[in-house]
């Protein structure tokens, strides 16, 4: 990361719990010049380990984050921490990829012009031009990569190129209705969020929605979670249900359980953005 001076920080760590961590965090961070402006602190007492999110602010006007981060490294060796130090006013660049339903990417667009989601979108990109014309709408770089079976490692190195170049630090699936390889998934390992239908894993394949509506279910819903190699078995972010009934169609199932996703997904961005979550194995850890 670049050098540059900051008047407000996040700190994001984990470690095994023991005696004096936050009291070791706390010093340092006054010794730097710096008020806890929020914390919170969490014990998962199945496995003894500690996460900790604190917001900073400094009170000697702005100081370089690179040697803030230099300052608590001694700190992070100690307590063999897991850890990051980020800019609480910067806003990470995301690269959003699409295929044909524009739901989720119509939410995330223009929860970003209208400022409510703090990040940068970097571009779009799509193996379907469906979405082109409300990329262009909004001003978004589009990006057009077709697949097929014999083209999936091209295009992925393609997705990554842009990934890449226009310095993004999260992929979201929109609704990116493709597999995503496992040597993709490790690369992008705790940088990708995908969204999908709860009734995973019992209704796969085509037209879930029309499945659930045959088995008369009472609640639909989404999770979105980090990707991994393990089919959207990832690190669960963020999921929501809605009660639904007999009266409503496949249709309405369907209307029903887009609306749903795009919320979750867009949860689930803008916590990881606020640097709000953490991975606890195949958990993840949210502080409101």
């Amino acid at each position: 990361m670049a050098n540059s001076d900051v008047t407000s920080l996040i700190l994001k760590l984990s470690c095994a719990d023991q005696p004096g961590i936050v009291a070791a965090v706390s010093n340092l961070f006054s010794l730097q010049g710096f008020n806890i402006r929020e914390s919170s602190q969490f014990e998962d007492v199945h496995t003894s380990r500690f996460f900790m999110r604190s917001v900073l602010e400094s009170v000697q006007g702005p100081k370089s984050i690179e040697a803030i981060r230099s300052a608590f490294e001694a700190i992070a060796e100690r307590y063999g921490m897991e850890w990051s130090i980020h800019d609480a006013k910067a806003k990470p660049r995301v690269l959003i990829a699409v295929s044909q339903w524009g739901h989720c990417l119509n939410n995330l667009l223009n929860s970003h012009r209208q400022g409510s989601l703090p990040v940068e979108i970097a571009g779009v990109v799509a193996n379907h031009k469906t979405m082109q014309p409300l990329c262009e709408w909004y001003g978004v770089p589009f990006h057009y990569l077709p697949v097929t079976k014999e083209t999936k490692a091209e295009q992925e190195a393609q997705i990554l190129s842009v990934f890449d170049e226009t310095q993004s630090e999260l992929l979201i699936l929109a609704r990116y209705m493709q597999i995503l390889s496992d040597d993709l998934c490790q690369k992008l390992q705790g940088r990708a969020i995908n969204i999908h239908h709860s009734f995973l894993p019992g209704f796969k394949g085509a037209k879930p929605y029309h499945q659930a509506y045959e088995r008369g279910v009472k609640l639909i819903g989404a999770t979105a979670h980090y990707v991994t190699a393990d089919l959207d078995e990832g690190p669960i972010i963020e999921q929501a249900v809605e009660r639904v009934s007999h009266t409503q169609t496949p249709e309405k199932l369907v209307e029903l359980g887009r609306d749903i996703e795009a919320v979750v997904l867009s949860r689930a961005v803008r916590w990881h953005a606020e640097h709000r979550v953490l991975i606890n194995g195949n958990k993840t850890v949210v502080f409101d």
